[in-house]
């Protein structure tokens, strides 16, 4: 095949579609499936040893969510099976670089997300990511998670202890508490982010050397992350408040709309971001460039004082035969004073001129 060096990166490239295969880093070694039912007067949370005990349960309550850790292809095909999920969606889930969409498969609603994360040394580290993906149905939400990262568990604390709204309506409430809490994990991120741009905007009035500019193009970098995934993330719940997919209920999307307005202050900051970094790269440059000028104007006033010296030197290093001031005692000590005088006189006027 052509390109067949990009197999290696893109396992799918080539295969069928619905190619169950894993694409991207593998980040975890197990696979974790919790089962969440509930209704208003009972919560029942079950946990899945194994893909056959999934497929033997029968659930008890008429609100589901299936949380997974872990993208095993195997278990992957079993829950596509017990939930009659397209193997378009499967290949998606298994998909670590997938952009932000949603998709209508008429039974239920696929969203693609990302959850965003600074390393513990985020002062050195670029930002990272992990891929997070919903199955809205009638009935259930099935969240897929490439690892634990702890974005759903005030969530789950809110559905154990029976607080809120949440227990009293149905699942399409409970996606709307799922995608807010991924949309208020951003506000950490992006606070970290701008902490960041802060600590480098102050490093760059005292220092000007090559570790800033590399901080400074990593920043630029994230917040180009952050934009592009957050411009889908708006035009989703954009299409969502429009009612355009009929899994959300007159009284949810209400709740959806004050979704859409955090997506649109989290734009706005990283914009801001982004200005302030692309602004401190043109400070940067511009006092690199000053700094040169400087270095330059200070290399050329001390050679123009060297410039009538080495004349002189020039005019008695001739050897012509008849030169009057060759033959004079003093005339040694008198150019090394002429020299002096003129580099003396040169160098009072440029810094009276304030060159030096």
């Amino acid at each position: 095949m052509r390109h067949a060096h990009l197999k290696e990166r893109v396992p799918t490239l080539g295969e069928v579609p619905g190619t169950l295969l894993r694409v991207g880093e593998k980040k975890s070694d197990t696979t974790s499936i919790t089962l969440i039912e509930y209704s208003a007067e009972a919560l029942d949370e079950t946990r899945f040893d194994s893909v056959e005990d999934g497929l033997a349960y029968q659930p008890r309550q008429p609100v589901l969510w299936l949380n997974v850790y872990g993208h095993d292809p195997e278990a992957m095909r079993a829950i596509g099976e017990r939930f009659h999920l397209h193997p378009l969606v499967l290949e998606d889930i298994l998909n670590a670089r997938q952009r932000p969409k949603v998709e209508d498969y008429g039974d239920y609603l696929f969203m693609a997300t990302r959850v965003f994360y600074f390393p513990s040394d985020h002062e050195t580290s670029r930002l990272r990511y992990d891929q997070v993906y919903f199955v809205i149905g009638e009935n259930f939400v099935l969240t897929f998670q490439e690892r634990p990262l702890g974005i759903f568990e005030t969530v789950r604390e809110r559905l154990r202890t029976a607080r809120g709204l949440i227990r009293g309506k149905g699942a399409d409430y409970l996606a709307y508490s799922l995608i807010d809490a991924l949309i208020d994990d951003y506000f950490g991120v992006i606070n970290q982010l701008t902490e960041q741009v802060e600590q480098a905007d102050r490093a760059l009035l005292v220092m000007s050397d090559g570790a800033v500019l590399r901080r400074i193009q990593r920043l630029k970098h994230d917040c180009l992350k952050l934009r592009r995934s957050l411009l889908p993330m708006r035009e989703i719940l954009t299409a969502l408040n429009r009612g355009d997919y009929g899994f959300f209920k007159g009284e949810t999307l209400v709740y959806m709309r004050d979704a859409y307005d955090h997506t649109l202050h989290l734009l706005e900051s990283v914009e801001m971001s982004r200005e302030n970094v692309s602004d401190m790269l043109e400070l940067y440059m511009s006092a690199q460039s000053n700094r040169l000028n400087v270095q330059m104007r200070v290399l050329t006033v001390i050679t123009m004082i060297f410039m009538p010296l080495t004349l002189i030197a020039g005019i008695y290093g001739m050897n012509f035969k008849y030169m009057p001031e060759l033959e004079w005692h003093y005339g040694y000590y008198y150019s090394l004073a002429l020299m002096g005088a003129i580099a003396v006189a040169m160098s009072v006027w440029f810094w009276r001129r304030r060159w030096l």
